[in-house]
C-alpha cells in the first residue's frame, strides 16, 4: 500500500530578518529566524518585551513582511522577502485568522455581525454565516451580547468576539498576541483549549504569543524569544 502523502507545513518560514531605519539609527528587530509548524499543532512563542515576537506574527501574517526571507503557508511560497508572491490582502482573508491584543471590532456592527461579516467576504451564505457566527458566541460565553455593540461589551467580551471572527473561516494558520489578555483565568483557558481544539480537530497550525504560563500545557510546543532570535525549544511531556 502507497502511504499517503506528507500534507504541507502550515507555515514555513526560512531567515527572517526585519530592520527598520538605516545607518545610526538602525534597529534589528529580528535575526535570521527559521521555523516550521504542522497542521494541527500549537505553538507557544514567549520572551519579554522586545524580543521580536510580536514582529514575527505579524511578518507570518503578511502584514509587515520582513527584509529579508522566505514565508511559505500550506505548502504554497507567499514572500520572498518584501516581495509578495500572491495576491496577499486575498490570502490573509482565506487562510489566515487574527487575535490581536486589542479587539479591533468594527464599532457600528453588533457582535454578531462582527462574526458574521467575516464569513460573507468569503462567500459565506448569509443564513449559514449567520449560524456559524452565533454557534462560536455561544461556545465562548458571549452570545447573550451577539446583538451589542463593542462599545456596550466589556474588554473581555470584545476579545472573545475577537477570537471567534478569527476562528469563522476555518483558517489553516490562527496567529494570535496575547488573546486573553483581556480574560479572566477561566476564560483565558478556554480559548486556549479551544485553539488546541481547532488544530487537533480541524489540521489548523496555531502560533499564540502568551505571557499566561497558567495555560502553557495545552501548546504541542513552546519556543523562546529574545533580542530577534529563537534562542530556546521545548516539547509538551519533554
Amino acid at each position: 500500500m502507497t502511504p499517503a502523502p506528507t500534507p504541507p507545513l502550515a507555515v514555513e518560514a526560512r531567515n527572517l530578518t526585519k530592520v527598520y531605519g538605516r545607518g545610526d539609527t538602525e534597529v534589528v528587530a529580528l535575526r535570521e529566524v527559521s521555523l516550521e509548524v504542522r497542521p494541527g499543532e500549537v505553538v507557544a512563542l514567549l520572551g519579554p518585551s522586545g524580543a521580536g515576537k510580536s514582529t514575527l506574527l505579524t511578518a507570518l501574517g503578511l502584514v509587515n513582511p520582513p527584509s529579508r526571507g522566505r514565508i511559505a503557508i500550506g505548502g504554497r511560497p507567499v514572500l520572498d522577502g518584501e516581495q509578495a508572491l500572491t495576491d496577499l490582502r486575498a490570502f490573509r482573508r482565506q487562510h489566515l485568522g487574527f487575535v490581536f491584543q486589542k479587539a479591533n471590532l468594527i464599532p457600528f456592527l453588533t457582535a454578531l455581525e462582527n462574526v458574521q461579516v467575516a464569513l460573507e467576504i468569503n462567500d459565506t451564505p448569509p443564513r449559514a454565516a449567520r449560524k456559524r457566527a452565533l454557534e462560536l458566541l455561544e461556545y465562548l460565553g458571549v452570545a447573550d451580547r451577539a446583538r451589542h455593540l463593542p462599545d456596550e461589551l466589556s474588554g473581555g467580551q470584545q476579545q472573545r468576539v475577537a477570537v471567534a471572527r478569527a476562528l469563522a473561516n476555518q483558517p489553516s494558520l490562527i496567529l494570535a498576541d496575547e488573546p486573553t489578555a483581556a480574560l479572566d483565568s477561566h476564560r483565558g483557558r478556554q480559548v486556549m483549549e479551544l485553539f488546541a481544539r481547532v488544530a487537533h480537530e480541524r489540521g489548523a497550525g496555531v502560533i499564540v504569543v502568551t505571557h499566561d504560563h497558567r495555560a502553557l500545557d495545552v501548546f504541542d510546543r513552546t519556543l523562546e524569544m529574545e533580542d530577534g532570535r529563537i534562542i530556546g525549544e521545548s516539547r509538551r511531556g519533554v
